[in-house]
Order: structure tokens, then C-alpha cells, then sequence
């Protein structure tokens, strides 16, 4: 599994209201648990996120993360090609857009990701990175990382989750087109002076970057 692979996930395919879907999305939340993304990123906001800043989240979904980590006090915004969802505090902004279309990145000081940038190509990661550096101050993400282990340890977790088979080809799929090493810092341009960042891969397949702009 040297370089990524980006195949179709078939949860991108099916209509809101599938069972297959709705049962996908269930697997999805039990993988989050696991792999322990809402506490990571409600650790790291105190530490990176300064009083008014506002946060954007990419590839916000069905708003899971936002209502995970439990802070309302936080101006909260979410990006994605879904409908907003139901519960998606009406004083927060839903963007229905491409995340390639979007052009409101100078309000934004903070940008989560998490289970979202590895459905991107190289290319796309490289503009994506661009627009970033040029308004965040900070930046924090949670992707799979991509061994050979984490398929392994992935397949005896679908097992214990009784994850249907859209969860496991996806799954599968989704580690993929993950991260090792350097690759997304390195992709997003984060290298010099200007920015410093963090590389940290846990033992539950998790590849986590935190990145904040050096002279902010």
C-alpha cells in the first residue's frame, strides 16, 4: 500500500434515505468512537482556538462531529454537498456546496476535516491547501491512515460491529486513499516557517495533523 488509491465509495451513491445508507451512517458513528475523533478534536480546540474565531468544517455530513464535541459556545460554520441538517444549530451557516467551489475561505480562522480529505485527489488537496494558507490561522484534521494493519484491524472491527457490507467496502476503500508520513502537510504546502504542525498516528488507524500559521 505504497501510494493512494482513490476508488468510489458506495455510500456517496445511495439516496439519503436507504436502508443500506442509514445503517452505513450508524457503522460510521461506531467507527468514530472507536477510532476516538470527536475527543481528539474537542482536546485540541482549547488549545488552538482563540475567543471569536470562526470555525469551518469540511465534509461536515450529517453534523455528528459538531454535536460530539459539545461546544455551543464555539462559532461553528459546516461545508458539505448534503442538505443542512435537521438539528444544525440555526445560528450556525451550512454551506451546500463543493468544497472545490467554495469561495468564503478569508472568514474562516479555523478549519476542521475529519474522515473527509482522503475522498480528495492530490491535485484538489494541493488548491484546497492554497486557499487555506492564504486565511486560516489554524488547521486540524483526523483521516485514516494507510497500512496495511489498519485493513486488517478494520475487518475485525466491522466484525464486532456487525457493519453492513457498504461500511466494509467503503471502509476498505477509505484507507486507501488515507495518509502516511508527511504526505498531507507536505500536499497541503505547509513546509518552511510559515506554518508549524504535527504528525500523529494512533494505534486505532487515526492520521491526525495539527497546523497553525507560525507569525499568528
Amino acid at each position: 500500500m505504497v501510494s493512494r488509491t482513490l476508488k468510489p465509495e458506495l455510500l456517496d451513491a445511495l439516496p439519503p434515505e436507504d436502508r443500506d445508507a442509514i445503517d452505513s451512517r450508524r457503522d460510521l458513528r461506531h467507527f468514530n468512537r472507536v477510532m476516538g475523533n470527536a475527543v481528539w478534536f474537542r482536546a485540541q480546540l482549547p488549545v488552538f482556538v482563540r475567543p471569536g474565531e470562526r470555525i469551518l468544517e469540511l465534509g461536515a455530513g450529517t453534523g455528528e462531529l459538531r454535536s460530539a464535541v459539545k461546544r455551543p459556545d464555539l462559532s461553528w460554520d459546516g461545508l458539505d454537498l448534503a442538505p443542512r441538517p435537521a438539528d444544525w444549530p440555526p445560528t450556525a451557516t451550512w454551506y451546500q456546496t463543493d468544497v472545490r467551489d467554495f469561495d468564503g475561505w478569508s472568514d474562516y480562522d479555523v478549519i476542521l476535516a475529519n474522515l473527509f480529505l482522503h475522498h480528495l485527489d492530490d491535485p484538489t488537496l494541493v488548491r484546497l491547501g492554497g486557499r487555506m494558507r492564504a486565511h486560516a490561522r489554524v488547521i486540524l484534521c483526523s483521516e485514516p491512515a494507510r497500512a496495511r494493519r489498519w485493513q486488517w484491524l478494520f475487518r475485525g472491527l466491522c466484525l464486532m460491529v456487525r457493519a453492513n457490507h457498504v461500511s466494509r467496502h467503503d471502509g476498505h476503500v477509505s484507507i486507501e486513499a488515507g495518509f502516511r508520513n508527511d504526505e498531507l502537510p507536505r500536499t497541503f504546502g505547509l513546509g518552511g516557517r510559515e506554518w508549524a504542525w504535527k504528525l500523529d498516528v494512533t494505534f486505532r488507524g487515526a492520521y491526525r495533523l495539527s497546523a497553525r500559521r507560525s507569525d499568528a
